[in-house]
């Protein structure tokens, strides 16, 4: 797996997490050419997948990635969602790698279930979106 033609991840004025599922009209959720902040991944077939950038977050001491793929539309119908493990280069560039080990992933996946169950939980509170 390869990634192409990738967003910017800082300076959009807030966090990259989140902005794929804000609901906000605030520019900043909101990169050159008017989408959300994507990510266009190639596939091991050389497929190319665009995928929102849900959230970054910590697991131990690793960051993982959560990306939603879309449509041709922009959509999501089914629910999936890409896991990665994260990181950056020297110059900032953001790195996905694939997580190969059953327990990391089991443990990101356990981390992102947690993010998704407190999100849902601060939107039937009507607990505002953070802001980065």
């Amino acid at each position: 797996m390869s990634q192409e033609n990738n967003k910017d991840l800082q300076g959009t004025g807030c966090s990259p997490a989140d902005c794929a599922s804000c609901t906000s009209n605030c520019s900043s959720n909101i990169s050159q050419g008017d989408t959300p902040n994507t990510i266009t991944l190639t596939m091991e077939d050389d497929t190319e997948v665009a995928c929102a950038i849900l959230t970054v977050f910590p697991v131990a001491e690793k960051e993982y990635i959560a990306l939603l793929p879309l449509d041709n539309q922009g959509q999501n119908e089914d629910g999936e969602v890409f896991l990665y493990a994260f990181s950056k280069t020297e110059q900032g560039d953001p790195i996905l790698a694939n997580i190969e080990d059953d327990d990391e992933y089991r443990a990101a996946t356990e981390a992102f279930d947690q993010i998704l169950e407190k999100a849902r939980k601060d939107e039937a509170a009507g607990v505002p979106l953070e802001e980065g």
